[in-house]
Order: structure tokens, then C-alpha cells, then sequence
């Protein structure tokens, strides 16, 4: 029987299936972050440095690939990547049990950190760069790139649903054998990887060079845009599920499926809202209003001492990341539209910058807070919380700064942009 040929809609499912990896490799390890505090008895900044080592990695693997993606080639870029991902995830099951653990920990976290940022530099030029008939062209293209980061929202959401429910059913004892489960999508996309057509970078348009982006007053503001768009997402998603079962006393399967996998879903719903509306919707004020609704979630969920409302502000605060970072996405692109695979690296590097940033600041504030000599009496004072509760809350609180800069950002770019140059 003659095998059908590989087109372009199969890379564009292949560039589908690479953002659920990307979401595996993010989402994974933070609902075991307990787990990790009981079993090899690590502290909140230790785990904040985790999320850190991992989105420096990613930023590491951006910065390089702004040189050289290039000239190795899509393909064997992307096969690398989904390489060190399925590597990275098996390591995490097995590496904490031959290196002292947190020596474990730190390496898989490398190694599958260098699959996501690599993932993460090639994915979206790819379908930026898809020819219009495979590419939904019934919408714009930023809406198609909003279609295309919904899959990591997907992903995320399979990844804390299916996790969650089987590690209640499981016991916390076998922890290990879910990375070896999750680390079975990378590597059945590498297949798709390798057979699939890849369409050139930049669609046939004038390259533009980094010194005239690095000169250019819009790119920078893209890339603050870009690392508050990371920072004011994971802060939240990397630390909803620990805070919800510390901070607000709620069991672990409760906490994980109204906080983090509602911040999923709507973040999901949000990204496949635009793609629909997206050609008839200006992304700017949708940004803008994206901001000041982030702001308010995060209030919600440090202020409000209720868990379920401030659960609510968690998963709520999924709908208002929604179109931060695919909408900075989109939006450069469309101001320099021969952008190579070199820009879409910086872009990544200064999400990723944001997306590391966040995490481990809330950590370390945390830690430093619940620390403090009158941690006690003012926890009593203000809802006789106890001082890990007071310092978590403190932690979000104090990374609420990101979305208040989105906010700031997307008000100038909006005042802006029409004096500003086309590159």
C-alpha cells in the first residue's frame, strides 16, 4: 500500500505535538514539588532554583541558537530537541536514585530544559513561516499563533489532570514513573519530525539583521513585553500547586484541579478564542485589558483568605496570560516580517529571562519572609495565617510587579507604535 506523502498540515500537527512536549517539560515537576520537600528534604528556594536552572537552560539554548539554528538546520535542531526532552524527563526517574538527589534533579532538569528552549526558537517561526493554505488561513496570522500556543495550555492541562488523578490513585511513593510515561510524546514526534516538509524561514522575505533589531526602540519593548509575559504566567502556574496545598490548606487533588488545571484550561480557551476572532479583534487593547485582569487575579488570590476565591484568582489568572506571550509574538513578527529563526531566539531568551525570573523571585521571597523574626505575630494578625502561608503569599504578591509592567508596556508600544518605523 503507497504511503500517503507528508505536507505541510503534518507539520503543522508536528509543531501541535512540540508545544505539548514543551508544556510537559515546564509542568511536570512542580506537582511534585511537595513530594520533593518530603522525600529529599529541600527548601522553597531550592525548589525556586529548579524552575530557575530550567528556564536558564532554556535561555542558554535561546542565546546559542541565535547563532547557530541556522546553520545546523531546522531539522536536526528539532530532532535534538525532542531527544533531550524524552532523555531529560527519563532522567528525571532515574538520576535522583544514582546521583545524591538534587544533583539528579539539576542534571535531567539540564537536559530536558535544552529540548524545551530549543523547541521553543523553532516551533513558532515554523508555522509563522507556513504557507497561507495550511496555516488557517481563515485567520490572521497572529490568530494562528495563538491557535498553535494553545497546545502548550492543552498539554499543561493533561499533564495536571492525568498526573494529579493517578498519583492519588498511585501513592506519592511512585512519583518516578511519570516522567518515564510523559517522556513516550517526544519521542514519538521525533518520527514526525523527521519526514515532515519544513517550509523556509522567514517566508522568502529581506532578512533582517540583529544590529537593526537590537536598533530598534519597538524590539525592545517587545522583549520587556515578552519577558513579563513569562514571568507574570509561571510565577503563578510553577507555584499554584504547592501554594494551593500550604497556603490554603486544601488537599492536594483539590488544590491541583481547581488551581493549575483550571489556569490551563482557560489559558487554553483564551488562546483558541483569539484564534477564532482573531482577524476581527485588535490584539493591542485585548493585551491591555489582559494585564489589568492579571493584576486583579493576583490580588485575588494573595488578599482574599478564602481558598476557593483565591483559587478562583489562580485559575482565572490563567485566562489573562492567555494572549501575553503569543500576542508579543505576533506582534513583532508583523513589524519585522523577514524575522528569522535568530529573532524568534531572542524573543524566547527574553521570555524565558521573565519565565525563570518570576518563579524564583516568589521563591526567594518566601523563603526570606517566613523566615522573619515577626513572621508569627503578624501571620496572627492578619488571618492567623502561619509564617510558610504568610511567606507564599508574600512570594506571589511580590511577583505581581509583571503583570503591572505588561500593563505599562503594552500602553506605550500602543501610543507608539504608529510613529514607529517600519524595519
Amino acid at each position: 500500500m503507497k504511503k500517503r506523502p507528508y505536507t505541510f498540515k503534518d507539520t503543522l500537527y508536528t509543531c501541535f505535538i512540540g508545544y505539548i512536549v514543551q508544556a510537559i517539560v515546564v509542568n511536570l515537576v512542580p506537582l511534585f514539588f511537595v513530594v520533593f520537600q518530603k522525600e529529599f528534604r529541600i527548601s522553597f528556594e531550592q525548589i525556586g532554583r529548579l524552575v530557575l536552572l530550567n528556564f536558564s537552560t532554556q535561555i542558554l539554548t535561546d542565546l546559542l541558537s541565535v547563532r547557530w539554528a541556522d546553520r545546523l538546520g531546522t531539522r536536526r535542531c528539532l530532532v535534538l530537541a525532542h531527544l533531550c526532552s524524552a532523555v531529560g524527563l527519563i532522567g528525571l526517574s532515574i538520576f535522583p536514585k544514582v546521583f545524591p538527589p538534587y544533583l539528579g534533579l539539576a542534571v535531567s532538569t539540564v537536559i530536558y530544559a535544552v529540548g524545551g528552549g530549543l523547541i521553543e526558537v523553532l516551533v513558532s517561526p515554523i508555522v509563522e513561516s507556513l504557507p497561507s493554505d495550511s496555516s488557517l488561513s481563515h485567520n490572521a496570522k497572529s490568530a494562528a499563533m495563538s491557535l498553535l500556543h494553545s497546545f502548550y495550555c492543552w498539554g499543561q492541562l493533561g499533564v495536571i489532570l492525568i498526573t494529579t488523578l493517578l498519583l492519588q490513585l498511585t501513592g506519592e511513593d511512585l512519583w518516578w514513573m511519570f516522567p518515564l510515561l510523559w517522556s513516550a510524546v517526544p519521542i514519538a514526534n521525533l518520527f514526525f519530525c523527521r519526514n515532515c516538509p519544513l517550509p523556509e524561514i522567514g517566508g522568502g522575505e529581506k532578512p533582517v539583521g540583529l544590529s537593526s533589531l537590537l536598533h530598534n526602540r519597538f524590539f525592545w519593548l517587545g522583549l520587556l513585553l515578552m519577558a513579563s509575559a513569562g514571568a507574570s504566567e509561571l510565577a503563578m502556574s510553577q507555584w499554584s500547586s504547592l501554594f494551593a496545598e500550604k497556603a490554603l490548606g486544601v488537599p492536594k487533588v483539590v488544590g491541583d484541579l481547581l488551581g493549575p488545571c483550571l489556569f490551563a484550561l482557560l489559558m487554553g480557551i483564551g488562546r483558541v478564542g483569539y484564534a477564532k476572532m482573531g482577524d476581527k479583534v485588535s490584539l493591542e487593547p485585548l493585551l491591555l485589558a489582559s494585564a489589568g485582569l492579571c493584576i486583579i487575579c493576583y490580588c485575588l488570590t494573595v488578599f482574599v483568605h478564602l481558598p476557593f476565591f483565591s483559587l478562583m484568582g489562580c485559575a482565572v489568572c490563567g485566562l489573562s496570560v492567555s494572549l501575553m506571550w503569543p500576542g508579543t509574538l505576533s506582534m513583532t513578527a508583523k513589524k519585522f516580517p523577514g524575522g528569522n529563526t535568530a529573532m524568534f531566539g531572542i524573543l524566547a531568551l527574553f521570555g524565558d529571562v521573565g519565565a525563570s525570573l518570576g518563579p524564583w523571585m516568589a521563591g526567594m521571597v518566601s523563603d526570606h519572609v517566613s523566615a522573619l523574626q515577626g513572621a508569627v505575630s503578624w501571620g496572627s494578625a492578619h488571618g492567623g495565617l502561619l509564617p510558610e502561608q504568610l511567606g507564599l503569599k508574600a512570594g506571589l504578591l511580590t511577583a505581581m510587579i509583571f503583570p503591572v509592567i505588561m500593563l505599562v508596556g503594552v500602553w506605550i508600544m500602543m501610543r507608539t507604535a504608529k510613529n514607529s518605523p517600519k524595519a
